[in-house]
């Protein structure tokens, strides 16, 4: 239970957790991703990699190369102990400012972190990364809640607590709503695509509770104290359960770096 105030965008704090608990995005849209490219011959970035939960999945795919960019030291640290042996260079910098050479990558990625970056400076420093043809994708894996009743239900607590709360990090609202849009306006990009798939996790009450610990918009506008009553009453709603299943919906913008 956290007593610590947690900024918004500050997730040095919740490093732990989000490595622990966090779940990995639909398998399938990952495929549908790659088979964009005519090979695995892939250099790959992940900008605001986090703790690398998606980059594994990405370096698990044998590309020829990854590279993280992560711009907090404690996320980057946990990344950096949970990817040994797999291969993943690790990097600090952010969205705006990669640090990564010009036209050095095919692939640059953001997972649940676009929304974090000034859209268009953002769209312009992956442009300059990215070689002719390679693409930028940016994906987020929001919870489908009114898949499952219980969910709702614990949703319904923060409204309660926190009636003016606004999810920042959904991937259902707010830069998602006129991405597509955004990236076939963009001189630098063509061939824009959407996809999104399902997977459903069967979490313990331990791993459920941990993933909401590991959220930095909802503990940033409820303060330690409110949110503290948010996590026992879920724990107290929970605790007779041997699972909860949350059905996640991984979606993924992606556009072309015009040649």
């Amino acid at each position: 239970m956290t007593k610590t105030a947690i900024g918004q965008g500050d997730f040095a704090h919740l490093a732990d957790d989000y490595s622990l608990y966090r779940p990995g995005y639909c398998p399938s849209v990952l495929a549908a991703l790659l088979g964009l490219f005519p090979s695995r011959d892939i250099d790959a970035a992940d900008v605001g990699a986090g703790t690398g939960i998606w980059t594994r999945m990405v370096a698990a795919a044998g590309l020829r190369s990854v590279v993280a960019v992560e711009p907090d030291d404690s996320m980057r640290a946990n990344g950096q102990r949970d990817s040994v042996g797999t291969g993943i260079v690790w990097r600090k910098g952010d969205g705006a400012a990669t640090g990564l050479a010009g036209a050095s990558v095919d692939w640059l990625s953001m997972a649940s972190s676009f929304h974090w970056v000034e859209t268009q400076g953002g769209l312009a420093e992956f442009a300059r990364v990215l070689r002719p043809l390679g693409r930028f994708i940016a994906l987020w894996n929001p919870r489908r809640v009114e898949a499952n009743p219980l969910l709702v239900e614990i949703e319904s607590y923060l409204t309660e607590l926190c009636p003016e709360l606004t999810r920042v990090s959904s991937g259902r609202s707010g830069v998602t709503a006129t991405l597509a849009e955004v990236l076939r306006a963009h001189p630098f990009y063509d061939d824009v695509l959407y996809l999104e798939g399902e997977h459903v996790a069967r979490q313990t009450p331990e791993h459920y509770l941990g993933a909401w610990r590991s959220v930095n918009d909802v503990q940033s506008q409820l303060g330690p104290e409110r949110f503290a009553r948010f996590l026992d009453r879920v724990a107290e709603r929970i605790q007779e359960l041997d699972f909860i299943e949350t059905t996640y919906q991984t979606r993924a913008w992606t556009a072309r770096r015009k040649g």
